[in-house]
């Protein structure tokens, strides 16, 4: 990805996710907006339109981001920052699944990508969001050494970026 690419792109996440910590407001309070917190695992998630990584090109060293953007309807980039709520460090070795649904329709359930943005690691995958309204993101997060993942269920008003 260009520098100046990888910037704006790093900019806008870390404001989406940091968005999501303010509105949040309380971090030990579970169940708020774009933010859980289920037995020993928190997860900030931030949703941003996939043009802005349409700046990464096939012909770079690690190719285009998560397979490139998929073809057909209104593309969002979604990523999730998950941490140990014990210690606050970041989750860097969990297999992370995400599956947006919205209008009566059940979405696809897709692996998220590990990524590092800003020197930090966050999971990330493309996901249809077909217009303004009510979503549901249901985020499962199965860490290394462990039989059953976390779910997290996260209810998400999207408007048009």
């Amino acid at each position: 990805m260009p520098l100046m690419m990888m910037y704006r792109f790093s900019v806008l996440l870390a404001g989406a996710l940091l968005a999501a910590a303010h509105f949040h407001g309380s971090a030990g309070a579970a169940g708020d907006g774009l933010y859980q917190k289920a037995l020993d695992i928190e997860a900030y998630l931030g949703v941003v339109p996939a043009e802005i990584t349409k700046g990464h090109k096939a012909t770079e060293p690690q190719g285009p981001m998560h397979g490139g953007v998929p073809k057909g309807g209104p593309q969002y980039h979604l990523v999730a920052a998950v941490f140990d709520a014990r210690s606050g460090e970041r989750i860097v070795d969990a297999i992370v699944t995400a599956q947006v649904s919205g209008s009566g329709k059940t979405g696809e359930k897709k692996t998220l990508d590990p990524m590092s943005i800003a020197g930090t690691l966050t999971y990330g995958g493309y996901f249809l969001f077909a217009g303004p309204g009510r979503y549901q993101i249901i985020l499962t997060i199965k860490r290394q050494g462990t039989t059953d993942g976390i779910v997290m269920n996260f209810p998400y008003e999207h408007r048009n970026m």
